[in-house]
Formats: C-alpha cells, structure tokens, sequence
C-alpha cells in the first residue's frame, strides 16, 4: 500500500511539474533591458502572468557602460518581444536591440531634456524623473503587452488606471516634500547629470560636474566650478548615486573644505541617490514609486 501511494504521489508531482513547465513554455518570451522596464511590466502582470520575463541589466548595474553576455544575448535571441529604453541609454547594447520595441519612440522630441556631449547635443535619456514622460512610456508596454496577449488587454487596462492613479499621488508627493526646502537651498549636486528631468518638472535647480554619462571624464575645470557653486550658494549637502563613484563628491567636498566652506557628501548604505538603475529586489528603492520616494525623502532632509 505504501509503495501504491509513494507511486501515486510521484506521478502527480512529475505530472504537475511537466504541465507547470508546458505552461511556461506556452507563454510569449519577454526581454527587457533594465529595472525600470522590468518593474513597468511587473505592474501590469499582476494578476495577469501572460509572460516569461527576463530582464537584461540586473540591478545596480549602469546601463550606459553594461557590456551584454552570451547569456544576455541568447535571451534577446530567443525573445518573442523585447522592450527596450533608447535614447542611447543602454549606450553599449544599441546595435544588439535593433529588432526590439523601443518604449521612447513616441516621445516628442520637443518635450525631451538635451545634454551637451563630445559628440554634440543629445537628448537626455533620464526621462523617468518627469513623471508624464514616463505615463507614456508606461502605456508603450501596456500596448506592447496587450498586442502579444490580447486575452488579457481588459486587465491590463485595469492595472494600468490603478498604476496612474499612483503616479499621480507620486506627482504630489515630489511637489509637497520638495516646497519643504527653502528656495534658497533648492540645488541638487550630484555626479553625474540624471537628474535634469526633476528640474524641469519641479522648483530645484539641478547640477552635476559630470555629462549625462557615467563613463565621460570629468575636467578639473567642471570640478572647480562646482566647488565654487557650492561655496558661493551655501549648499548644506551633495550627493552620491549608487551608480557612480563617490570619489568625486568626496574631491568636490574637499575642495570646498579648501575654500572655507562645509558640506556633506550624503553616501552610505540607504543612502545614496538611485538614478539609473531601481535597487535590488528586498531592497529600498526596488520599485518606480519607492524609488523615486526613497531619493526625494533623501533629497529633501537634506537640503532643508
């Protein structure tokens, strides 16, 4: 009886595993390349579960020097769908994305920030801190998602006003935490420039003695007026991200030092600004929404 019921029980297991993976492997193949994409569809995929999603930067990474893998690239290989920022953000993956869905092709150029390079002006591809550019890129995935999956478009329609409704209370929240800041201390100092879209969508005044690119060098030139920026306005606190290196906060803030003035460089676990890539999973900062929290609440404690 007891090797009858051991039998059975196998059976079920093998039985449920195989149509377990059956299913899977019925489901469309999704590629996203970073954690801001990953987490768009997740908010659409509650409830839904209508893909196998792989994302392609893991997170903390720095999509504009993220070198692909074989592995990365077997996965875009094999991808039914693949969804990918552009605007030159996954700097060195643009000529393996070529057949993927880009969620900026509708932006209007006219509404995007531009960044002076070496190679000319180019559009800044931060669009994530102007929450009305990323509804729209948030309604490029829910209508990428919907076409693969037509059976589940109500739903994601459904998840998609739920998830608005959010960005809309976000809107608030950055306004509000942001009025709390005298408006003579409103001046956000970070390495490298990401954060140009909160200065166009909200009072703060931006600056960074870096490009919009990680992997630019800084001049000391850029780094001395910085410093002096800093100086001659007062600014009680600059910033690290948690995709670039701290060494240049800690050089401005001695140079400061050096100048007869005083500021912290804000840096340490839980601490550091997210800027290009959401946190990992468990982590603060793992979502769109609790990321862009987590750096206003930082921002803003810091600044009044």
């Amino acid at each position: 009886m007891k090797k009858i019921l051991l039998l059975t029980l196998t059976m079920f297991f093998l039985t449920g595993c195989s149509n377990e993976t059956a299913a899977d492997n019925d489901k469309p193949k999704l590629a996203v390349t970073t954690t801001f994409i990953n987490d768009m569809v997740a908010v659409l995929e509650d409830d839904v579960d209508g893909f196998n999603t792989e994302m392609i930067i893991p997170a903390g990474e720095d999509p504009h020097v993220y070198e692909p893998k074989a592995s990365n690239l077997r996965v875009l290989g094999n991808a039914d769908v693949t969804l990918y920022h552009g605007l030159n953000f996954e700097g060195r993956m643009t000529d393996v994305l070529t057949e993927g869905v880009s969620i900026t092709e509708g932006f209007r150029y006219e509404n995007l920030g531009e960044m002076e390079e070496e190679d000319g002006t180019v559009a800044d591809p931060h669009f994530w801190f102007d929450i009305e550019l990323y509804k729209q890129a948030f309604t490029a995935v829910k209508e990428t998602l919907a076409e693969h999956n037509p059976d589940d478009a109500e739903l994601y329609e459904k998840n998609y006003e739920a998830y608005i409704t959010e960005l809309d209370k976000l809107n608030q929240f950055v306004t509000d935490r942001i009025n709390e800041i005298p408006e003579d201390s409103r001046m956000l100092i970070t390495p490298h420039d990401a954060f140009g879209y909160l200065e166009s969508s909200y009072d703060i005044e931006v600056h960074a003695p870096q490009g919009f690119s990680t992997d630019s060098e800084v001049s000391n030139n850029q780094i001395q007026a910085t410093a002096e920026l800093i100086t001659d306005n007062n600014i009680k606190s600059i910033f690290v991200e948690t995709t670039t290196n701290s060494d240049r906060m800690i050089r401005l803030q001695e140079i400061v030092s050096s100048q007869g003035g005083d500021v912290e460089v804000i840096s340490g676990k839980d601490k550091e600004l997210l800027s290009d890539s959401l946190a990992p999973e468990g982590s603060p900062g793992d979502t769109y929404l609790t990321m862009y929290r987590h750096n206003i609440n930082i921002i803003a404690d810091h600044l009044k």
